[in-house]
């Protein structure tokens, strides 16, 4: 009997020193304070704000249109560059015709000569024929005078032609050099009008506001019909589906914690209330920093510390600054 008492008493104590032990063990490693990517969207331009589509608390997808700054001055611009483009093209493409034509009546002169060389060769060997008929009395000589007289005219077309060739080709290579320059002058205007239009696209893109990442709208700075100007803040975003919990662990726990480690986060309702979620280290301070006065480490005598960021998707139960509690 004294012996099943005696066991009794030590199962109890046994207990009494786990239960003791259980209580000094934490449930987490480290605590901190949830957080958010903020992004503050401000104009590109200046204008009147003539639609603005934005509630604070509203949630907006990635690249939503959202406003619009006006933007009808640029656009004018672009139709008036369009209509000059136009009618450069319509000059390119006329000076183009006349340089052709240039080109084409330098190459008619050159047939003509081409022409006039043929009959000549073809006389010639008429002449020669003619030659052998009349010393064998075949034909009568006055044939032969006929055909070298029609040779000796052609000769002095050929010179006329040939002169004419070439002062016309003197000429022509002038105007003809006067038009490349035309051409490429009107080309260059071309270009430059198509470096104005990509400008001007840029700055009508620039009208429209849009919302570089999807997030929650935190606040609103600017009323719709409103005058706003190049860099003025127009509403802030914050991205609460990816949410970061900023912890601090002291120097020895160092050794426990890696980027890239998965971990257990505690989003705390207080009253020992909160929801787990899975969590990525994401970040470690290679610099020490005292305690912030809001965040208990394990060894509550530590006095520089080192924050740790953790990255946790956010099923809409985490708030930006709730308390958070992270298990390594």
């Amino acid at each position: 009997m004294k012996r099943e008492i005696l066991c009794s008493l030590l199962a109890g104590a046994a207990l009494l020193m786990l239960v003791a032990c259980g209580e000094k063990t934490p449930a987490y490693d480290a605590t901190g304070t949830f957080e958010s990517t903020e992004l503050t969207v401000s104009a590109k331009m200046s204008g009147e704000l003539v639609e603005f589509h934005v509630e604070e608390g509203a949630e907006v997808p990635r690249a939503a249109v959202v406003g619009q700054i006006d933007d009808n001055q640029l656009k004018l611009k672009k139709e008036q560059l369009e209509m000059t483009k136009a009618q450069l093209s319509a000059n390119q493409r006329q000076l183009g015709a006349t340089r052709a034509s240039t080109d084409s009546r330098q190459l008619d002169l050159e047939r003509q000569v081409a022409a006039i060389r043929q009959q000549i060769d073809n006389l010639q060997r008429e002449r020669k024929r003619f030659t052998e008929l009349v010393k064998d009395g075949a034909v009568a000589r006055k044939q032969l005078d006929d055909i070298v007289y029609q040779i000796k005219v052609l000769e002095k077309q050929l010179a006329a032609t040939q002169e004419q060739v070439s002062s016309n080709n003197a000429s022509l290579a002038r105007q003809s050099a006067g038009l490349d320059a035309q051409i490429e002058g009107v080309g260059a205007q071309r270009a430059g009008i198509g470096v104005q239009q990509a400008q001007l696209d840029d700055q009508i893109a620039n009208a429209v506001v849009k919302a570089p990442i999807a997030g929650i709208v935190l606040e609103k700075y600017v009323e719709q019909g409103e005058f706003v100007t190049v860099g003025k803040p127009l509403f802030k975003l914050a991205d609460l589906k990816n949410m970061i919990l900023r912890a601090y662990v002291t120097s020895s726990q160092l050794q426990q914690v890696k980027v890239g480690q998965h971990v257990k986060v505690m989003a705390d309702y207080g009253s020992d209330q909160g929801t787990v979620y899975d969590g990525v280290v994401t970040w470690i301070s290679s610099r020490s920093e005292f305690t912030p006065k809001t965040i208990v480490t394990e060894d509550e005598r530590a006095d520089l510390v080192y924050a740790v960021k953790v990255s946790v998707k956010n099923d809409g139960g985490i708030k930006m600054g709730m308390y958070g509690k992270v298990k390594f």
